[in-house]
């Protein structure tokens, strides 16, 4: 998560929460927090579109991993802080329920494939011809504009 979503979610500014990390860089190793390359800040501004604020922002965000999430709660020790650090941390236990049951299904969509692909194939080519580009040529419909139009 983005610096300054977290911040939002804890209530405080953005350069507050940074400041209490910094104060606690031992806390924050590179596996728990890292800070965007600059390509990286540059692809974001681009897939956000609308800057925060007046001007955006003159640095790269911090970005924060589960581990580093569940450190903030210790750095910012509010009552607001320990309740969104317990939303945040049933969000990480969902999304990984949601991927490992997409991962699961994945899995044996090309266990059925592999098992049944062998009595299927005229199927499966069929597919494949109708998924292949016509080489015949397609007659143009309407009016022409051309060289050979008579005034």
């Amino acid at each position: 998560m983005l610096d300054a979503d977290l911040a939002d979610l804890y209530g405080v500014e953005t350069r507050a929460l940074i400041q209490a990390v910094k104060r606690n860089a031992a806390r924050f190793p590179p596996d728990f927090m890292f800070q965007l390359t600059p390509a990286e800040h540059g692809f974001l501004r681009s897939q956000i579109v609308i800057s925060k604020g007046s001007g955006g922002r003159r640095y790269p965000p911090y970005a924060f991993t589960e581990q580093g999430v569940a450190m903030l709660s210790t750095v910012l020790a509010s009552a607001r802080a320990i309740q969104v650090n317990v939303e945040i941390m049933r969000a990480f236990v969902r999304l990984r329920q949601m991927l490992g049951a997409h991962a699961d299904l994945a899995a044996r969509i090309d266990a059925l494939e592999k098992k049944y692909d062998s009595q299927f194939k005229v199927v499966f080519d069929a597919i494949r011809q109708l998924m292949a580009p016509s080489t015949t040529p397609v007659r143009q419909i309407g009016f022409h504009h051309g060289a050979d139009r008579r005034a």
